[in-house]
């Protein structure tokens, strides 16, 4: 895999009520992703930047809404997200990024 490619995964951690709840439960932790990442490329992605050991990657893809802005109908945008499972005794440090 490319270094360059692996560097552009991940778009941006997620950030929300379920998100928090799921890290602290299961030790997960989620990110957004790019829409053709694999998951063998999303591991190898959060092993490079945050220098931690991944057990398991599962893969979600929600559909953009369709919402109304005044009398104009728009979408927003479809996402993939990643949420990673980190082996036992392993902790991901946000502001320690390559």
């Amino acid at each position: 895999m490319n270094a360059a490619r692996l560097m552009k995964v991940i778009l941006a951690p997620v950030v929300t009520e379920k998100a928090t709840f799921v890290a602290e439960k299961n030790q997960q932790v989620a990110f957004r992703v790019i829409p053709d990442a694999t998951k063998q490329e999303i591991k190898a992605a959060v092993e490079l930047l945050f220098k931690v050991e991944v057990e398991s990657v599962q893969v979600l893809n929600t559909k953009g809404k369709e919402k109304r802005f005044g009398r104009f109908i728009g979408r927003r945008r479809n996402e993939r997200k990643a949420y990673v499972s980190l082996k036992d005794g392993q902790e991901l440090d946000f502001t320690e990024v390559n």
